[in-house]
Order: structure tokens, then sequence, then C-alpha cells
């Protein structure tokens, strides 16, 4: 009986270990989680703009009038910091790009966007989460490429800057203009 006492830790710890590794060596990106909202249409929402934010529009449903790209972001959230050169570039490309501020403080969201860039068509402020919520968003920054019938086609967890990531929001892209 002692003797099983001290195998059965070690057996669990093995298991769970081997458990691990199937999973990380499986190729699977173990971050991206699946979305119910895939070819689905955008959840009706109408979002206020961030408080203070000059010429800033909010962000409802009937915005959407062709491909666009939803990006969830905050001024608190480093990887958005990271991932925001990339979300610029493609509103420089001509890509309509939208936000919504997560949980933000409207002083913290303003003082984010001077300071870094404001490449956002329109902005809606989500001081409750609720949107993100109705989105399927677990976290921030989360980008989605909803396409000109106002259908979710693509949602990518976690910066763009990640390996393969923009390149995965470019090719849904692709497929969703003309």
């Amino acid at each position: 009986m002692r003797r099983l006492l001290f195998i059965l830790p070690a057996m669990l710890f093995l298991a769970l270990a081997g458990a691990f590794w199937l999973v990380l060596s499986s190729g699977r990106d173990v971050s991206e989680l699946p979305s119910v909202l895939l070819d689905r249409p955008v959840p009706e929402f109408d979002l206020p703009p961030i408080e203070g934010r000059p010429l800033s529009r909010g962000l409802k449903t009937a915005d959407f009038d062709g491909v666009a790209i939803v990006n969830v972001f905050a001024s608190w959230c480093g990887p958005c910091l990271v991932e925001h050169p990339l979300i610029t570039r493609l509103s420089e490309e001509g890509y309509r790009v939208y936000g919504i501020n997560q949980r933000d403080k409207p002083a913290d969201a303003n003082r984010w966007l001077d300071r870094h860039g404001d490449p956002y068509a329109r902005i809606g402020a989500d001081m409750d989460s609720r949107v993100s919520i109705d989105w399927g968003v677990t976290g921030v920054p989360e980008t989605f490429v909803v396409d000109a019938e106002g259908r979710i086609r693509e949602k990518i967890v976690g910066p763009l800057s990640n390996p393969g990531r923009f390149d995965r929001l470019r090719e849904a892209l692709r497929e969703h203009e003309g």
C-alpha cells in the first residue's frame, strides 16, 4: 500500500505530461478557439463613441455595408499596442477598420489613440463588455473579418503580430473582397 502511495502521483504526472506533449506536438494552434459566430450575421448592437473623442462616431450593426475589419482593443492591453501598427497599415491600405474599445476609461482610450494613431473609421465604446460577449470575444485583442453581406467570416484571437495571424487575416480579406 505504501508503495502505491509513492507510485500513483508519479504515474498521474507522467499521464498529464504525456497528454500535454501530444497536444503541443500535434501542430494545432492551441491558442485558437472555435467561434460559433463564423458564417453568421454580425450581432445586433449599437455602441456610443468614446466619450470626448473629437469627430468620433460610435459603432452599430447598421454601419456594416461592405467588407470590414473589426478590432477589439483597449489601452490597457499590451498586445494591442504590439499589433496596432498592423491595424494602422490595413487602414492605410484602404481597408475599412472598425474598433470596439473594451472596458476602457475614456481618458485612457483617447490618450492611447492620440499617442499611437487612430486608424479606425468608427469606434464603439463597450464599457460593460456586453457587445464583446455577443461577438464571442474571450479577451483583447481579437480581430474579425466581416463580409459585404454582414457575416462574420474570420475570427483571430490574440495579436496579429503573432506568426501566421496577419497572413490569415489578409487571406480572409482577399477571399471576401470583390
